[in-house]
């Protein structure tokens, strides 16, 4: 039996690249959106090179943690809908 999820039933997920370490990232999401705006959002690193981070959040909340970043000074590079997308 295939447990896979269908197309339809997965997250949508938008990447950010960030110029920041993670730690960083995660105490001013929580500190501006709350733990469970933390939760919502679903936010989880992918990469970290250079002094640069690459996370991901659902679609739904890419606003509200742009804006938590934004607030705190921390600068969102660029945003894609793939990880391709972000090393162009």
């Amino acid at each position: 039996m295939d447990l896979k999820l269908k197309s339809s039933q997965k997250d949508n997920r938008r990447y950010l690249m960030i110029s920041e370490k993670n730690e960083k990232i995660e105490e001013t999401i929580i500190k501006y959106l709350g733990v469970l705006g933390f939760a919502k959002a679903a936010y989880m690193k992918v990469d970290e090179k250079k002094g640069k981070t690459i996370g991901a959040v659902k679609r739904e909340s890419l606003e509200d943690v742009k804006a938590a970043l934004v607030l705190a000074g921390i600068n969102v590079e660029k945003v894609s809908g793939t990880l391709a997308g972000l090393k162009k």
